[in-house]
């Protein structure tokens, strides 16, 4: 079977699922969701008609959302890096990590620059505010877990570090980690140094202009 990823390298979530495949240098092709596209846009409604990405089409199979994606080619696709542990208890430790980063980093995230994305369109001011004292939040506890952790879930690379690396990669953008979280931007550093994801951030490189806020100098 051949595997086709519907995506865009700007995209947090497409990120996590491209980190996964890197990681274990799994075959596959690249289905470019490009803005103005209609024909890879109709081909993505047919597999799911919300219209969300990434979506991995295994043949004709479609799999939907970024932490699914990697779960199949965990079963389906498996490699030298294991991203989900056979031992339950610390699959368990994996996933839960994973859902603190898209529930508590990356959704609040987004919620920023959707936000500035309205334009002149009623702004939703108060759920900004909502969405940064998340963020605070959710760095003070992870800065905590990090002091004891090499990666997300212990000393093994995971789906946790796969959706740890999108998501406070921008949301150092979108809201800085404060400087006095040492553990949480050492994690982020390292998560930037792993090769595979260092390839989707050179992926995403064009598409820069694309992201609302500004971007750190150190960064750019």
């Amino acid at each position: 079977m051949s595997l086709t990823l519907y995506a865009h390298p700007l995209s947090s979530y497409c990120q996590k699922a491209l980190i996964a495949l890197y990681e274990n240098d799994t075959s596959f092709d690249w289905r470019l969701l490009e803005p103005g596209d209609e024909t890879a846009l109709a081909e993505l409604t047919a597999y799911w008609p919300l219209r969300k990405f990434p979506v991995l089409v295994d043949g004709a199979h479609p799999v939907r959302e970024a932490s699914i994606i990697i779960e199949y080619l965990a079963v389906h696709y498996p490699g030298p890096v294991s991203l989900v542990p056979a031992l339950a208890d610390e699959a368990l430790e994996v996933r839960f990590m994973d859902r603190f980063f898209d529930n508590y980093i990356s959704t609040p995230q987004q919620r920023v620059v959707i936000d500035v994305l309205r334009g002149e369109a009623p702004r939703d001011p108060a759920g900004v505010t909502e969405a940064r004292q998340m963020l605070e939040t959710a760095y003070g506890w992870l800065d905590d877990v990090m002091r004891t952790r090499t990666w997300a879930a212990g000393e093994r690379f995971s789906m946790a570090d796969c959706a740890a690396a999108p998501a406070l990669f921008y949301a150092h953008w979108t809201h800085p980690i404060p400087a006095h979280l040492d553990a949480v931007h050492g994690y982020r550093q390292r998560l930037l140094a792993r090769p595979s994801f260092a390839r989707a951030v050179d992926e995403a490189r064009p598409y820069r202009h694309l992201f609302p806020l500004p971007i750190p100098s150190d960064e750019a």
